[in-house]
């Protein structure tokens, strides 16, 4: 397991942002989840938000409670006793998705294909047999960042982004797959599309989806994604 090499950044007058790797690697996750948890320990009540991603984490607190510089005292003094969380991926929770997989949802399908002998469902059996952990949150609320893709369905994003990809959008840029929680420009290289809500107001937590989770998707037939809410309407020619 890789050790952290820890530097702390101003993050303005209410924040720091703790950068723990350099590397992107599945390893840091035990490291960030414990760092988050202590965290929240030392930092108590003064503590606004924790931000996680690949090899960072950004720590958010009220400035009322909790000035910058004990702040920044006591992150040192966690970086100092600080040891990766025990419990392994096995342990973390699981979420399955559904998907409909289908070229009119999926327009990169059979160019991904091209890498399988032309064969649409052996891209769907290599995205459906990996579990995947999420990194990272962003680009948008509830859009889960998750990997690593294997490598033959590695793909470059779209030269150009679409204006417009629909919420549930299943998708696979470089090493990491992602589906859009709402409709949004992108330029990843769609795949399908999920019925499940990904973000939620109404929902604890508002995400779905949480860093460290692991995450397998589970096709499904057109059927199935319709009694389960998803919109089959077919992907909009850009320019239409």
């Amino acid at each position: 397991m890789s050790r952290p090499n820890p530097r702390l950044e101003s993050a303005g007058l209410d924040g720091w942002l703790v950068r723990l790797f350099d590397e992107i690697d599945e390893a840091n996750l035990a490291w960030l989840e414990a760092l988050m948890a202590a965290c929240e320990a030392s930092l108590g009540e003064a503590l606004v938000d924790l931000v996680p991603s690949y090899t960072t984490l950004l720590v958010c607190f009220d400035p009322l409670r909790l000035d910058g510089g004990e702040a920044r005292r006591r992150l040192l003094a966690i970086l100092a006793e600080l040891r990766p969380r025990e419990s392994g991926a096995e342990s973390a929770p699981l979420k399955r998705l559904p998907v409909w997989y289908d070229e009119s949802v999926g327009p990169e399908l059979k160019r991904l294909a091209a890498g399988f002998a032309g064969d649409i469902a052996a891209v769907i059996r290599a995205h459906t047999q990996a579990e995947y952990r999420v990194f990272a949150l962003g680009f948008a609320p509830g859009f889960a960042f998750m990997g690593r893709l294997p490598t033959s369905l590695e793909a470059s994003r779209l030269a150009t982004p679409r204006r417009r990809v629909p919420a549930g959008s299943v998708a696979v840029a470089g090493r990491q797959t992602a589906a859009y929680p709402a409709a949004s420009p992108g330029g990843w290289n769609l795949l399908g599309r999920t019925p499940v809500a990904l973000f939620d107001r109404h929902r604890q937590g508002y995400s779905l989806l949480a860093v460290g989770d692991r995450v397998r998707f589970e096709a499904v037939d057109r059927e199935t994604f319709i009694e389960l809410g998803g919109d089959p309407t077919p992907m909009a020619e850009e320019g239409a």
